[in-house]
């Protein structure tokens, strides 16, 4: 009829929406998912970075732990150094005639000399194993050190090269050395972590 507005119907085309005289654009959302690739991805970068974090970790720790047995092995080291600081290099009474402890002489307590630390000519060794050691400068057992262990040798060296050892009680020279090992409770066989040594001058 004429003079008659008529609602013309909305029909949708496409994402435009007509009717009413005007145009509306409908916002049309897409979703979707991760594919698989991107998954696999995202696994491989994470599982990657994890990787490294522990591997820093670890290497960390083993670091630290070298750097705590090398301050330990230096102590013990010392201690020996100290004890033996002031010692004459050979037994007041018996001089230079007789190398090693002399036969009263039974314990670490009753050396007075040098050359009583090199005990039979292969070392001295102070180990909470063989329940001797390791020791402080004042001959006492220092507790908690399991697997530490000292190994002291004493030495006559040539005047002139303190690198090459001579015969016991052949020169007036006297070189002392003291290797420091640890074991610990995984370890096969001990290692050495240090080794100090010092020249007694005649």
């Amino acid at each position: 009829m004429f003079g008659t507005a008529e609602a013309r119907p909305e029909r949708i085309i496409g994402r435009t929406r007509v009717g009413g005289g005007a145009r509306v654009r409908r916002s049309t959302v897409i979703r979707r998912g991760f594919t698989l690739i991107e998954t696999a991805l995202a696994t491989v970068i994470v599982g990657v970075g994890v990787l490294a974090i522990v591997s820093a970790q670890t290497a960390f720790h083993k670091q630290n732990s070298w750097s705590t047995h090398a301050s330990t092995a230096m102590r013990l080291g010392n201690e020996i150094r100290e004890m033996t600081l002031n010692l004459p290099r050979h037994d007041p009474v018996t001089g230079d005639s007789f190398w090693g402890p002399e036969a009263n002489e039974l314990w670490v307590g009753d050396y007075d000399d040098l050359d009583d630390f090199d005990g039979a000519g292969n070392g001295l060794i102070f180990s909470a194993e063989e329940g001797n050691g390791p020791i402080n400068a004042r001959r006492e057992i220092i507790p908690n050190m399991a697997g530490w262990t000292q190994i002291v040798q004493v030495y006559n060296v040539d005047p002139f090269d303190i690198t090459v050892v001579e015969a016991d009680g052949s020169t007036n020279m006297i070189k002392v050395e003291v290797a420091v090992t640890y074991q610990g409770p995984m370890d096969v066989e001990p290692s050495e972590v240090t080794r100090v040594s010092w020249i007694a001058p005649g």
